[in-house]
């Protein structure tokens, strides 16, 4: 483990909160969102450093820390398994901010031509860097209470750039997000109080060592099941698991479409974060007593997500059920409980940021654009006026596909291979198999049918027909960037894998001990 001389972390959440706190009244948007995307970078900067270096395996630890009896230690670290996740955050959000500029210059437009008076544009970067800084803090932490006071934060800058900017009937549904994911906060912040109240602090990981705390049965005793499901269900809430996951269609459907970026395939997925790094390593008992429940609510969230996302006409709407159903691909990598099945599900999260930000920012393309058309069935033959961003569009999806040059491609491989270590060769392996078939057909399925009706084929409508050749702007290039970075990890993976692997080992090792 390596502690740094400088507060790298803390200084990569806190200035850009600074910088957009300063920027609220300033006019020059353009330099402000210059200044936010180039400090957002900061931590892909810390963990390119960290992983050149080789100490992803070991782990970062930032010298800005405390101990406080009762509570544990309140510290920033970073390390093989949230390294991946950090990156995923920092790419997207920096180049979003970016896209953010022109598309809600015409929302806030838009909107004062209806008659009202959204906040300003400084407002929106205020909440938008308030946001995406949570989410990394959220992933440097190693404490519960720490975990939990960013995982709020998260939420409460979200709901606001729902209320303030969505679509629809926006008040109502950023209500339905906030009252469902804080519901999920709530249920997960019960067990961890109880947790700690009975382990006497609420740490994670171990400071000195940077691994995970372990089996909390010897402390929780009988209490511990109760503590365990209670956590599980906050994170399957947050993660939009099938069965708790009513509320992401409408909030990420309507949501402006920069913040339905990040949202989607940065927010959910810490869920799956969360369950690999918190509760797995603290309750291998629970896990490996219903990995098999785990298993099967996998394949069956992947399999309805998939199938609703067929039926869809709104391009947002099918965007959000399809990441219903790329959310059980990362359960199912958890579920796996083996070191290759979490490695390939920490790059699952990576590559679902990098592909479903392109498709978002895509929709957004056509609602600047085209005066707010979404309806796929009115789409077609969109890639004759829109060549750049059909291609991008291809690449978001082949991230969602698992095709090569992608880092999809990688998370799945790792996924099969850690599922198919989990489970013996028997008549549920049969039956596995033919699921797995099914879930990938699937997915398949959704992404290139959609592809082949918004782009190709003849336009259904006379939006479509008569939509202007693109002006390749700041919201392609800025899609552009994101899908660059997702080339650069498909090629770049190996020090990114090591450390992944190594940090995956260490939570397998409290599973095996427990497994005997």
């Amino acid at each position: 483990m390596v502690v740094l001389d400088t507060s790298l972390l803390w200084l990569s959440v806190l200035l850009p909160v600074i910088i957009s706190i300063l920027g609220v009244r300033s006019e020059k948007y353009e330099t402000l969102a210059s200044i936010i995307a180039a400090l957002l970078l900061f931590p892909l900067v810390i963990v390119a450093v960290a992983a050149i270096k080789g100490s992803l395996s070991s782990g970062i630890v930032d010298p800005a820390y405390t101990t406080i009896n009762g509570i544990g230690t309140l510290a920033f670290a970073l390390d093989g398994l949230s390294a991946l996740v950090v990156a995923g955050i920092s790419v997207v959000t920096a180049f979003v901010a970016f896209y953010s500029l022109p598309y809600m210059k015409t929302r806030i437009e838009e909107m004062r031509t209806e008659g009202e008076e959204p906040p300003s544009l400084g407002v929106y970067y205020l909440l938008y860097t308030l946001f995406a800084v949570a989410m990394v803090g959220l992933v440097y932490s190693t404490n519960l209470i720490l975990f939990y006071l960013f995982l709020e934060l998260t939420l409460i800058p979200s709901f606001l750039l729902i209320a303030y900017y969505g679509y629809g009937d926006r008040k109502r549904i950023a209500m339905l997000y906030f009252v469902w994911t804080h519901l999920g906060a709530v249920v997960f912040l019960a067990g961890a109080l109880y947790y700690g109240y009975i382990a006497g602090n609420f740490d994670y990981l171990n400071i000195d060592t940077l691994s995970p705390v372990g089996n909390a049965a010897s402390i929780l005793g009988n209490m511990t099941t109760l503590i365990a499901a209670l956590m599980t269900f906050g994170l399957f809430v947050k993660m939009a698991v099938l069965g708790v996951h009513m509320w992401l269609p409408y909030a990420h459907a309507e949501a402006p479409t920069p913040i339905s970026a990040l949202l989607s395939p940065n927010l959910i997925g810490l869920a799956g974060y969360a369950m690999a790094r918190i509760t797995v390593p603290l309750f291998p008992d629970f896990y490996t007593a219903n990995q098999w429940f785990f298993i099967y609510l996998a394949f069956a969230t992947i399999i309805y997500g998939g199938l609703v996302a067929l039926k869809q006409t709104d391009f947002k709407r099918f965007l959000a059920y399809s990441s219903v159903s790329q959310m059980g691909y990362m359960l199912l990598g958890i579920a796996t409980l083996t070191s290759l099945g979490i490695t390939g599900a920490m790059l699952h999260y990576l590559a679902h940021a990098v592909g479903k930000a392109v498709l978002f920012m895509t929709a957004g393309v056509f609602i600047t654009d085209l005066h707010g058309f979404r309806d796929i069935t009115r789409m077609g033959g969109l890639a004759r006026k829109y060549p750049m961003t059909a291609a991008l569009a291809l690449v978001g999806f082949m991230h969602l596909v698992g095709m090569p040059p992608t880092v999809g491609m990688w998370s799945e491989i790792f996924i099969i291979l850690g599922l198919f270590r989990a489970i013996d060769i028997s008549a549920q392996f049969i039956l596995i198999t033919l699921l797995l078939i099914v879930a990938l057909g699937i997915s398949a399925s959704y992404a290139f049918i959609n592809m082949r009706r918004i782009f190709y084929g003849k336009p259904r409508s006379d939006t479509a027909e008569r939509a202007k050749p693109e002006s390749v702007g700041i919201l392609q290039w800025s899609m552009l960037a994101i899908a660059f970075f997702g080339f650069l990890f498909f090629l770049w993976i190996t020090p990114y894998y090591d450390s992944l692997l190594t940090a995956a080992s260490k939570i397998v090792q409290i599973l095996q001990t427990v497994m005997g």
